[in-house]
């Protein structure tokens, strides 16, 4: 009963870059999935995989192979993209699933064809016989073949639209769409609001660099917390000012631009040479000249 209603599914034709996307989703899942396998190996001795590494990507591979194309006839980037292979050897238009020939020779394919050439290439690597030397030459050609094949082969789908890949040309196996496409339909209004959006984000990307942001900020703390009354004898400068203008701690080895106001002296000596048109943040004097405090502030009068 199940077949006979997968039988009956329409068949729709899948965009070309719904292909390419799928076929983008499933390496990132190879890598993942190998990234993760060997992420439990991390407190073994170092290159324990390196000998059998083609064989366990191999297996890996398989486990993927039998739970996404053998069982539901899709990869799972295609899964993500509501895709699935269809038997395009069948003469009826409507959804034929593949064969159990066509999934065990997309296994072939896919999986043997991975592991041979990387084995291939691990035993013919060190190899200086010449027997070894002929039959390395003979794989070469063929990989080169296979390779310009593969690059026809992609012409072809950019012009047609069908058979992203070599292996599923040769095996007759199609992507289509699993369901109807519904067509999304956006107002002017929200793609206004979005181009608008986007348009005002560039424009800040390219004001920020152009501005001072330190010195903005201590001129709106200068203008949040004004200090009036001060008067500008050393007496009064010793008597008053406890803390740091900049930092507002008790100053460190204090320090005056000239006017009524203690600074750390690395504060101020760093926020001047960032910016040597630097201004008090509380009165919005210059720097005239960076002189120590001459009277010396005692930590108890903290507490008077």
């Amino acid at each position: 009963m199940a077949s006979s209603i997968g039988n009956e599914k329409s068949v729709n034709p899948v965009l070309r870059i719904s292909q390419l996307d799928a076929l983008e989703l499933n390496k990132a899942l190879e890598q993942l999935v190998w990234s993760q396998f060997t992420s439990c190996f991390h407190g073994f001795k170092p290159g324990v995989l390196a000998h059998l590494e083609p064989e366990v990507k191999a297996f890996l591979w398989l486990i993927l192979w039998r739970f996404t194309v053998y069982s539901k006839n899709a990869t799972v980037g295609q899964a993500i993209l509501n895709i699935q292979y269809k038997n395009n050897f069948s003469q009826t238009e409507k959804y034929q699933p593949l064969s159990k020939h066509q999934k065990l020779w997309y296994l072939i394919f896919t999986v043997g064809g991975r592991w041979l050439e990387e084995r291939c290439y691990d035993l013919f690597s060190n190899r200086q016989l010449q027997s070894f030397c002929k039959i390395k030459r003979y794989i070469n050609f063929g990989a080169g073949l296979l390779k310009l094949c593969e690059l026809l082969n992609f012409l072809i789908f950019l012009q047609k639209g069908t058979f992203a890949t070599l292996t599923e040309r040769i095996l007759g196996i199609r992507s289509v769409f699993c369901k109807p496409q519904s067509v999304r339909q956006v107002g002017f209004e929200y793609m206004n609001r979005e181009l608008l959006w986007h348009g005002f984000a560039e424009f800040l990307i390219y004001l920020l660099p152009l501005i001072n942001v330190q010195k903005l900020k201590l001129k709106i703390s200068s203008w949040c917390l004004p200090i009036a009354g001060l008067s500008n004898s050393e007496n009064a400068l010793a008597a008053h000012c406890k803390e740091c203008s900049l930092c507002g701690e008790w100053p460190t080895m204090p320090h005056t631009i000239g006017c009524s106001h203690v600074f750390c002296y690395y504060c101020i000596k760093s926020n001047y040479l960032f910016d040597m048109y630097f201004t008090c943040p509380k009165c919005g004097s210059e720097v005239h000249s960076l002189q120590p405090l001459k009277y010396k502030i005692e930590m108890t009068e903290l507490h008077a």
